[in-house]
């Protein structure tokens, strides 16, 4: 059974038990859920289609029902758990679905068992739902979900402590309204809390170790009770156990939330500090590279993130290009020269640097987070190591192992692919062209550069990305946040391919020409507008420095290059213009937070009146007496403020009447959908019966057909009957008249033969 007709069962089912809930509609709700629960399809939020969408939010309802059956709950939760397999799906669930809000309710109802299955099961898929994903305290049961974590985090119980210690975990880091709500709490329950979680500290589990020390460093770093567990005594400790968790850590998991917490204590500038005088450093990063060598994506993405956040520190950085630029890449490294694209040969243990290659390498459908995570951390080393005057010979042996692979990883741009796989070739042509513009910063790696790139390479990946502009939408007129967009993206990696060409036209054969030649064509300077008329710096940049190459052009289209500047420009003003216009139906909260919409909205306000009298109290109390136009400008203020809080009144009236019209149609089109569906459902039990009775009426006029030929068949032997009948009843007649005529000859002949015997008689007589 295909996934669309097990969606359109589902969604008819969804329905029926929500007309009438009865054990048979429920059985057959539980089945559905466990048939599509069983097709795997992981990706079908992300598909964008009507119909997941409808049954995912009748699924929600359903499970946020108290009257549901627990199983039946159970099992909706199970599949929704399912789907949330992917960063994008997690985001529609919390935001489109609020399917946050409908777990932490179901788990507000059953509060008084905590340890039931069915709570344990939310918790495990909340834990997995606000995995980095901030998560709004104004949200509907958030505070309730909050209580019910700390009051069983305090109660010490086996069962419930690591579900409710990740999921603390998750809602607290970098959430300053969780964090604030909880330091708010009463002074004894907090530091009751407090203590509860010091003690887990020494709890024989390390997993429950790294969850309390990320719930303190999200709640305590800036505080008192911070300073004295991330003190200067304990910091090292703390160092030891986090690398020694992410390095021998008993499962993914673990160590995921050891590199978060890491992440979030290097944010801290003492702490990071003291990680730059940690004396087993270097011995702990070369161990935690060593991690990479697994076929992980999953931990070599955490470990590349860990890496990445080491480097924003200068003091870390520098160790880190020692330590993977450290050892000379001799005849062992120049064989990687051979290896073929679909990887590396890591048989034998590879040293740092080449690791990193190796995940360059990797495929993009499988890992391009780590991919291009790798291509981020090379050039941050690399930028760092380059900056001395002389390179060390370790680091151009390193980069002559790496740009015969970087080349490689331009080759494999397709147009032909789809937009999902040309987007994320875009993103790696970006990374590695911005990779080798650092390259080309230095003397003697860009000439090692220059001896392996071509002008007629560097004209084949652009006509290459020209053809992918041409073939998705136009590049005029787009927003400033649609990098996302195909033809934003393709632009991207064309002007950073543009910007190598320039660094390597006085190096390479032709490629000055070729260089000036691509700049004057059309596509390119719809690019470059793109550029100048963007929000980023880094585009902003680049298109000026194209621009000052181009200028001495004789055919460059300055003039077209202006219309699409001023193109862009009104798109832009005419989107500040109306922001609600485009952004009033996707931020609109569901229906069942307009109440705490409202209350912000109102508390907004009430803010703008409170700043204007402690503004006017302020200026009064300091100023007083001194100043004859204070009072004048104190009016103006005040106008301007009341005329904002006006503003920002008939704003969110429209606003929530915007709002209560979306929900007023959202409601609509889910009943024409589920009439829609129905009317399939119905339409296609009709079409079956149709068939069925054109089955039945063949088989019937096949058999009227052997009857008639029957009849016809009985009819002709009617008619010989009748004749022969005919024939028998001729006969019978003859017969019956040569029979009188016997009798009466034979009479005849009785009554002669009498007389006869009379006559012989009388006779002798005489």
């Amino acid at each position: 059974m295909d996934v669309t007709t097990c969606l359109k069962s589902l969604l008819l089912s969804i329905q029926q038990y929500s007309d009438t809930r009865t054990p048979t509609n429920a059985a057959g709700i539980q089945k559905q859920v466990e048939v599509v629960s069983g097709l795997r399809c992981e990706q079908l939020l992300s598909s964008g289609q009507v119909l997941p969408s409808e049954c995912v939010s009748g699924l929600v309802e359903l499970a946020g029902n108290p009257n549901t059956c627990p199983a039946l709950t159970s099992s909706i939760i199970s599949l929704l758990g399912q789907l949330a397999c992917d960063d994008d799906s997690r985001k529609m669930l919390n935001s489109s679905y609020s399917l946050t809000s409908t777990l932490a309710y179901v788990i507000h109802c059953h509060r008084a068992t905590p340890c039931e299955p069915l709570v344990l099961q939310c918790l495990q898929v909340l834990q997995k739902l606000t995995y980095n994903t901030r998560v709004f305290l104004t949200s509907n049961y958030i505070r309730e979900l909050v209580s019910f974590l700390m009051t069983n985090i305090q109660s010490r119980s086996e069962d419930i402590i690591m579900p409710c210690l990740s999921l603390m975990a998750n809602l607290c880091r970098d959430n300053q309204s969780v964090q604030s709500h909880i330091k708010s709490l009463d002074t004894d329950e907090l530091m009751l809390f407090y203590r509860t979680l010091l003690s887990f500290l020494s709890h024989n589990s390390l997993t429950v170790v790294v969850f309390t020390l990320s719930i303190l460093a999200s709640l305590t770093l800036n505080e008192k009770v911070g300073e004295k567990v991330f003190d200067a005594k304990n910091i090292h400790q703390t160092f030891q156990l986090v690398f020694n968790i992410i390095v021998n850590g008993d499962g993914t998991l673990t160590r995921k939330y050891s590199v978060d917490l890491l992440v979030d204590l290097l944010k801290n500038p003492k702490i990071a500090d003291f990680l730059t005088r940690y004396k087993h450093f270097s011995a702990c990063v070369s161990q935690v590279l060593g991690l990479l060598q697994s076929k992980d994506p999953d931990s070599a993405a955490k470990v590349l993130e860990l890496l990445l956040a080491m480097c924003s520190i200068s003091g870390l950085r520098s160790r880190l290009c020692e330590e993977v630029f450290s050892r000379p890449a001799g005849p062992r490294c120049r064989a990687v020269n051979s290896i073929q694209a679909a990887g590396l040969d890591v048989a034998h243990k590879a040293e740092s640097g080449l690791v990193l290659v190796q995940w360059l390498s990797s495929p993009v459908e499988g890992a391009e987070s780590c991919s291009l995570q790798a291509l981020q951390l090379l050039k941050e080393l690399l930028e760092e190591a380059l900056r001395e005057n002389s390179p060390y010979d370790c680091v151009l042996s390193f980069v002559e192992v790496l740009l015969p692979v970087l080349l490689r990883l331009l080759k494999s741009l397709d147009p032909a692919k789809g937009d999902a796989e040309l987007r994320k070739h875009c993103h790696r042509i970006t990374r590695v062209t911005a990779l080798l513009l650092i390259m080309c910063a230095e003397d003697s790696t860009r000439c090692m550069v220059s001896g392996q790139v071509s002008a007629q390479f560097c004209v084949s990946l652009v006509e290459s990305l020209l053809s992918c502009c041409h073939s998705s939408s136009p590049l005029t007129c787009l927003p400033p946040g649609s990098d996302s967009n195909l033809s934003q993206v393709c632009a991207e990696a064309l002007l950073k391919v543009l910007e190598v060409m320039s660094k390597l036209r006085n190096e390479v054969k032709d490629m000055e020409t070729s260089f000036y030649r691509m700049l004057e064509e059309q596509m390119v300077v719809s690019a470059l507008s793109l550029a100048l008329t963007s929000h980023r710096r880094d585009h902003v940049q680049t298109g000026l420095s194209l621009l000052f190459d181009s200028t001495a052009l004789p055919d460059f289209p300055s003039l077209l290059l202006g219309e699409r500047i001023a193109a862009n420009n009104a798109y832009r003003r005419r989107e500040a213009e109306l922001p609600f216009k485009c952004v009033a139906v996707q931020k609109v909260p569901p229906p069942r937070t307009n109440t705490s919409t409202m209350d912000s909205s109102s508390g907004s306000s009430r803010s703008v009146c409170s700043l204007a009298e402690k503004m006017h109290s302020g200026l009064e109390f300091q100023e007083q007496g001194k100043d004859s136009q204070l009072s004048e400008i104190i009016d103006v203020y005040e106008q301007k403020l009341s005329a904002f809080a006006c503003k920002e009144s008939r704003l969110q009236d429209l606003l929530e009447a915007k709002a209560l019209a979306l929900s007023q149609a959202d409601r609509l089109i889910g009943q024409y959908r589920l009439q829609q569906a129905q009317a399939e459902a119905e339409t296609r039990k009709l079409s079956c019966l149709l068939k069925e009775a054109e089955r039945q009426r063949e088989e019937l006029q096949s058999k009227l057909n052997n009857q008639l030929q029957e009849v016809e068949h009985f009819q002709a032997d009617m008619e010989n009957m009748m004749q022969r009948i005919a024939r028998l009843q001729q006969d019978f007649d003859e017969h019956q008249t040569l029979k009188r005529t016997y009798n009466a000859l034979l009479s005849r002949s009785k009554i002669k033969t009498g007389h006869n015997t009379i006559s012989s008689v009388k006779e002798p007589e005489s």
